[in-house]
């Protein structure tokens, strides 16, 4: 088989696979997740008793010693981008890798954009931004996105989320709704997203692996950093081992979940030995509800 004729193979499967959720996703909730209060800025007019004061813009109001809000329009396409993590950490899994899962993942949320008739563009990080392409609309598009992602090799195994960001912040040159897919190891980078945030609509999904939670009462083994080649020594049945690694592992998901909350960016959390898309499916639908 050609590789061109293994290429379409290997998309005409993603997009079997990820059916279920682009067909079972109402369009409604998908829409109103991100359509509802615009993002355009359309023009300012003086403030009237029950206008969002959220909307009121200072420096004009100050001006012209009156009110004045800003005022949006719904945008009838979205900008849409997907920015995944394609550092080593990501190639571990005892089902499937968290690599393949963030694949099936970023190319569901791909054909929901392209049923929606949005602009789709892509983002490949590990210690740095590796690779970014421009958001466009249409099937061509998508499919080019689709054969990055399976034909690209990294150039470097560990990851920088704060470097990345930041590179991604400086590219991105209109509002747009972002996915960042990745397990999310490594150091701080709260600031990068929170600022990331304000002019944009940022959506981490998190991806795990159940031995990342659990793992196997198997005796003494080496356990290995994948980014760093670091081993240390551990005994995998002593019960204090298996709880400190489950507490460790608990605080983890935690602690990133309340740094989230605070800063105001939604996470979902996947793991590989689950099925995506029903949780993503209750993400949607949960936030449709919430507008309605």
């Amino acid at each position: 088989m050609s590789k061109i004729s293994e290429l379409l193979a290997q998309i005409k499967n993603l997009e079997i696979q990820t059916k279920d959720l682009v067909e079972g996703i109402q369009s409604g909730a998908y829409n109103s997740k991100f359509r509802g209060g615009g993002i355009e800025f359309s023009e300012v007019r003086e403030y009237v008793p029950g206008d969002d004061v959220k909307r009121i813009d200072w420096n004009v109001s100050a001006r012209h010693n009156s009110l004045f809000v800003k005022e949006f329009v719904e945008e009838n396409e979205l900008n849409i981008y997907l920015i995944l993590d394609l550092s080593e950490s990501n190639n571990f899994g005892f089902i499937k890798s968290k690599l393949d899962l963030s694949f099936e993942v970023a190319v569901s949320l791909m054909f929901l954009a392209l049923k929606n008739n949005d602009k789709l563009g892509l983002g490949i990080f590990t210690d740095k931004l590796e690779k970014f392409i421009p958001s466009k609309k249409g099937k061509k598009q998508l499919l080019r996105i689709i054969r990055e992602l399976i034909d690209y090799t990294p150039k470097s195994k560990k990851t920088n989320i704060m470097e990345s960001l930041s590179t991604l912040n400086n590219k991105l040159k209109r509002k747009s709704v972002i996915y960042i897919i990745s397990d999310f190891i490594s150091d701080s980078y709260d600031k990068p997203l929170k600022f990331l945030n304000l002019h944009h609509r940022v959506t981490l999904i998190n991806i795990s692996d159940i031995r990342e939670k659990e793992i196997p009462a198997i005796g003494y083994a080496h356990l290995e950093d994948a980014e760093t080649g670091e081993q240390i020594l551990v005994n995998t049945s002593d019960k204090n081992f298996q709880k400190q690694y489950r507490e460790m592992s608990d605080n983890i998901i935690k602690t990133n979940q309340k740094n989230m909350n605070r800063i105001g960016i939604d996470m979902i959390n996947l793991s590989n030995e689950e099925s995506f898309d029903i949780t993503i499916n209750r993400y949607f639908r949960k936030k449709w509800k919430m507008k309605n």
